[in-house]
């Protein structure tokens, strides 16, 4: 419990020191793109990828096939449930409700929690989680803005994401049990702790573009509400008549109950599906979630 809270207090500072970093222009809209990049394309691939070299066991693997199978049944539900749910929404809204419940912040925000709930071992499975998501992510969760069915284009963006890259090669490290020497470890090592602090000082910066006045209309609590709350209930009550692993069962837990992806408003920008009602899923969703989130972790920890 004592773990959880120092986990929860200290992510919400970082977040606070983000947003203050933004509320006074030390870092610029630009500064806030690069920071993003520079985690997505080499901090957050380098502490994927080190979560993955440890000793290789049998239950080990049994778990992460757990993890992925449960992963790839949350995928199907979200695409059904946001098709069922938002049937009668405004076309605009629509998309983003539907992209909102296939494509969380999982990776991003997710990452850092896993691995300060769970160790190492918690950041490798939540990658193994994260699989089917980002492959949903390219394919399905797209094609609910462009309508678009160029599946060879997505297989690229897929195989390509250094994510993904960094997943399939930490798995081959690992399964192999390939020795990575010294100097190339701790360098891969050191980028990747830097991980957890910058994730969370982005979040505040996104924050702290937010009118939170105008955030909680009807629509978006209700989502927050399925996608915070009901979600996670559900998987929780999956894994435990399931009689799963603690790990395994935290671990999809805690990720599905993750707010919406930051993409959720880029690609409403790009494709003109009401970008303003793209951003308030994200931003009230994100800023409950450091209410729901805790509460998660104190169930788990029960």
């Amino acid at each position: 419990m004592e773990k959880v809270v120092t986990l929860q207090l200290t992510m919400f500072a970082l977040i606070l020191v983000g947003l203050f970093a933004k509320k006074t222009k030390l870092v610029s809209q630009e500064g806030q793109k690069n920071i993003t990049d520079l985690v997505i394309y080499i901090v957050l691939p380098c502490n994927i990828f080190n979560a993955f070299l440890v000793r290789n066991s049998q239950t080990l693997l049994t778990q992460f096939f757990q993890v992925l199978v449960i992963s790839i049944g949350i995928q199907i539900f979200s695409s059904l449930a946001g098709k069922l749910f938002y049937a009668k929404k405004e076309p605009s809204h629509q998309m983003s409700l539907r992209y909102g419940m296939i494509c969380s912040n999982a990776g991003f925000l997710g990452n850092p929690i896993a691995e300060g709930m769970f160790g190492e071992m918690g950041l490798a499975m939540a990658n193994v989680f994260l699989i089917p998501m980002r492959i949903m992510m390219w394919s399905s969760g797209l094609a609910i803005y462009t309508r678009s069915t160029d599946w060879k284009g997505t297989a690229k963006k897929v195989i390509t994401h250094p994510c993904i890259l960094a997943c399939l090669l930490g798995l081959a490290a690992m399964c192999l049990r390939i020795s990575i020497p010294a100097v190339p470890g701790s360098v891969i090592q050191t980028i990747g702790r830097c991980n957890t602090a910058l994730s969370m000082m982005v979040i505040g910066m996104i924050l702290a573009e937010a009118d939170i006045r105008l955030l909680f209309d009807r629509e978006v609590l209700a989502y927050s509400a399925l996608r915070l709350v009901l979600m996670p209930a559900l998987v929780y009550l999956v894994c435990r008549l399931l009689t799963m692993p603690s790990l395994v069962t935290g671990i999809c837990v805690i990720l599905t109950g993750m707010p919406a992806g930051a993409t959720t408003s880029i690609l409403a920008s790009k494709y003109h599906a009401d970008e303003i009602f793209a951003t308030k899923l994200v931003v009230a969703s994100t800023l409950l979630s450091m209410v729901t989130i805790p509460l998660w972790g104190v169930v788990l920890a029960g």
